[in-house]
């Protein structure tokens, strides 16, 4: 099921949203002081290509770096790429069958606002069940 969805949304989103993070990425590393703002947009990229089976985990020890460079990422690239999901989330909508692809690149909007202090690990590294969805506390263990 997970290969399934990470295809369809490949087709449908994946590869446009990751062009976006990798020219991020690109015109970061070129300024060069911005090189970890290039990292963790070249880390997103190969996030939105193949999210389904893949979450995302708070690093709650990031420090006062990771918000003053959260910030600046908001002002240099992270509004443009939230406004990109945005934008491809409502034409995702626009169809029955683009509707959970639209909802899934909603819910990567605040990644594109923030992306420092993230992780993007494996589902099974923080507990889901078998298509990769993360389970909330107190839930029952994967079948």
């Amino acid at each position: 099921m997970r290969t399934i969805g990470n295809i369809l949304w490949f087709l449908l989103a994946g590869w446009w949203l990751a062009l976006g993070y990798v020219l991020a990425g690109i015109l970061a590393v070129v300024l060069i002081i911005t090189i970890p703002f290039g990292i963790a947009s070249f880390r997103l990229a190969g996030y939105v290509v193949w999210p389904f089976g893949r979450t995302v985990v708070i690093s709650r020890e990031a420090g006062i770096w990771s918000l003053i460079g959260n910030v600046l990422w908001i002002i240099l690239f992270g509004w443009e790429l939230a406004l990109i999901h945005l934008t491809a989330g409502l034409l995702l909508c626009v169809t029955i069958i683009g509707i959970p692809f639209g909802v899934a690149c909603w819910k990567m909007v605040p990644l594109a606002l923030v992306p420092l202090g993230t992780r993007v690990v494996p589902v099974s590294a923080v507990g889901g069940d078998r298509y990769g969805v993360p389970m909330g506390t107190g839930s029952a263990p994967p079948v």
